[in-house]
């Protein structure tokens, strides 16, 4: 699939080929009257008339060379509501027969700032495919010309909505890659090419990990062949020294559940276990592209958790790099002990405002919030809500989740300091959280965002075809873009 933009300058009163206009509420055509022959506005008024007009777009096809698409823009539209109208179009677009519209923006009636470019963002955002694997691929291209005098775009609006565009589907693109292709050594070596676009790299291979002491990250990969790594990101778009905001990811790129082995049925699934790590990458090239005026950093343990003759046993105890020791019970709860490590090193390095972690890290989650909404765990109330309101706006929700000392209990080891399951029963999210909470040393602001409901779909979303979301991109975006640019 490609999609090609033109801008053209001017609006015009009629064309010959497909026209794309837009409504009020009610589908009211008559101020839309100088767009149409008077032929097409009477048929088209006729149709209208007898259609019940519970959808928010109708195609009329008025003759064989000629479609025209009516979108109708709701009262009080928020910013998401106009990305799910481009969204929604691109579905009914995407299987007919013509490829080619021309999108009248002198027919919108929204005061909503660049309504045209959030439009055709979620349009964009919605026509993602994964087909590098396809020895057949179905070429298909649509061509959108957006014409008259309200589709104008500043050229930093457009570089901010290629940006978020691009690193969405970069992590998607991670997310989506299967296992053999995308282990630790290869995703390594492609966060790497990044610095190409001006985020500073730094790669931490085996023998430094152990060097630093990071043996609850080493122990989860040291039964695969392939290496185990943990990567930093740097973003300093200020020329000051402010302390930059930290986001963390998961980077299991596939996870067997080691020796604590996983049923056999939707093993498959376990390549998009890396989902937490390709959100914070995908925002980090986001953050250089637009040249985001902020300092960021990214962290991302990278393993593979394979039930090798070398593989961590349960009932293992290592000593994490903040000097805690944990026991193993359950090498399938791996992904907490990656990050253990990683929030450790990361608070400890670089100081940050905040660290935000994200994780496709517990079933228990998806039991909890379905799909709907990723789970928010935090020791900061502030922080929070900045994370809640970022989610609500781009439809990224997340749902704040408890913590408490009472559960402490439940991971606290008779062997070591603490255990990395909880094994009494209940509270699967908490107890993973509470686990985590464990590693932030020096009550920096913390939140951690439990994906694992939100970060693949099997049927699609608003924004995405099925597959790999890219969940959280947009989030994190907007939290930055709203409360520290």
């Amino acid at each position: 699939m490609s999609i090609t933009i033109n801008y053209k300058k001017g609006g015009s009163k009629n064309f010959s080929t497909n026209l794309v206009l837009f409504t009020d509420d009610k589908f009211n055509v008559n101020k839309l009257k100088k767009y149409f022959s008077i032929s097409e506005f009477s048929y088209i008024s006729d149709l209208l008339k007898t259609s019940d007009l519970k959808k928010n777009l109708y195609i009329f096809e008025v003759n064989s060379k000629k479609n025209i698409a009516l979108i109708s823009i709701k009262n009080n539209l928020k910013i998401f509501d106009i990305e799910k109208l481009g969204s929604e179009f691109f579905e009914r677009i995407n299987y007919g027969k013509n490829t080619e519209y021309f999108i009248n923006s002198d027919s919108i009636s929204s005061k909503q700032e660049n309504f045209i470019g959030h439009f055709l963002h979620g349009l964009k955002l919605k026509s993602y495919e994964f087909t590098k694997y396809k020895t057949k691929k179905k070429l298909r291209h649509i061509s959108l010309n957006i014409i008259g005098n309200k589709n104008k775009l500043s050229a930093n609006n457009q570089l901010k909505f290629n940006a978020l565009e691009k690193g969405t589907f970069y992590a998607r693109d991670l997310v989506s890659e299967p296992g053999n292709i995308l282990h630790p050594d290869e995703y390594a070596k492609r966060i790497n090419s990044l610095k190409k676009i001006g985020l500073k790299i730094n790669i931490y291979d085996e023998k430094k990990l152990k060097k630093l002491g990071m043996n609850a990250l080493l122990g989860v990969g040291q039964g695969s062949i392939r290496g185990s790594y943990l990567v930093t990101m740097e973003w300093k778009g200020l020329k000051n020294n402010k302390k930059p905001l930290a986001f963390v990811g998961k980077g299991v790129c596939f996870d067997t559940g080691g020796i604590s082995l996983k049923p056999a049925k939707f093993m498959e699934d376990m390549t998009y276990d890396m989902a937490g790590s390709a959100v914070v990458v995908g925002l980090m090239k986001n953050l250089a592209l637009r040249k985001a005026k902020v300092n960021a950093v990214g962290v991302v343990g990278l393993v593979e958790n394979m039930p090798g003759g070398n593989a961590q046993r349960p009932g293992d105890i290592v000593k994490s790099y903040s000097g805690k020791t944990i026991e193993i019970l359950n090498t399938d709860a791996e992904g907490r002990l990656v990050l253990a490590d990683a929030l450790t090193f990361t608070e400890k390095k670089f100081k940050p405002e905040f660290i935000i972690d994200l994780a496709t890290l517990t079933g228990a989650i998806i039991v909890s919030l379905g799909s709907e909404y990723a789970g928010l765990f935090s020791n900061d109330d502030s922080l929070s809500e900045q994370i809640v309101n970022a989610g609500n706006k781009v439809d990224e929700k997340v749902w704040r989740m408890p913590l408490h000392k009472n559960f402490d209990k439940l991971i606290n080891s008779k062997n070591a300091d603490m255990q990395n399951i909880n094994y009494v029963g209940g509270a699967g999210s908490t107890t993973a959280a509470q686990f985590l909470q464990r590693f932030i040393l020096n009550k920096t602001p913390w939140a951690h965002l439990d994906i694992a409901g939100m970060a693949f779909s099997k049927y699609g979303g608003a924004l995405n075809s099925g597959g790999a979301t890219g969940f959280g991109v947009r989030l994190l975006n907007k939290l930055i873009e709203d409360d520290y640019e």
